[in-house]
């Protein structure tokens, strides 16, 4: 059954489904341009507390739209880049912003 609704499923929907809540595309329109860390997009993105943007972030990451890198540098930290998959969405996020 799941493959017959998901051969019946509009790929776009997916897509809108993907990135459905109130903060993953703020969080993926700030990593446009370089990496991201958990702590710049508390300050970034009012209105988001650390639980959200926590459920957020690995939601992302499951559907692989964020790739994690622990960076050992002193003091160790945490980023989320995009991924290849993540980057395909660049274009569509920008053409998105046009029409709004």
């Amino acid at each position: 059954m799941d493959a017959i609704e998901n051969k019946e499923t509009c790929p776009a929907e997916s897509l809108l489904k993907l990135l459905s809540g109130k903060w993953k595309s703020q969080i993926v329109r700030l990593a446009f341009d370089a990496p991201v860390r958990f702590n710049s997009l508390l300050r970034q993105i009012e209105g988001l507390n650390k639980q959200t943007l926590s459920i957020a972030l690995k939601e992302l990451e499951d559907n692989g739209i964020f790739n994690k890198k622990t960076v050992s540098e002193k003091p160790l930290h945490i980023e989320y880049n995009l991924s290849e998959k993540g980057k395909a969405l660049i274009p569509i996020l920008r053409q998105l912003e046009l029409l709004s």
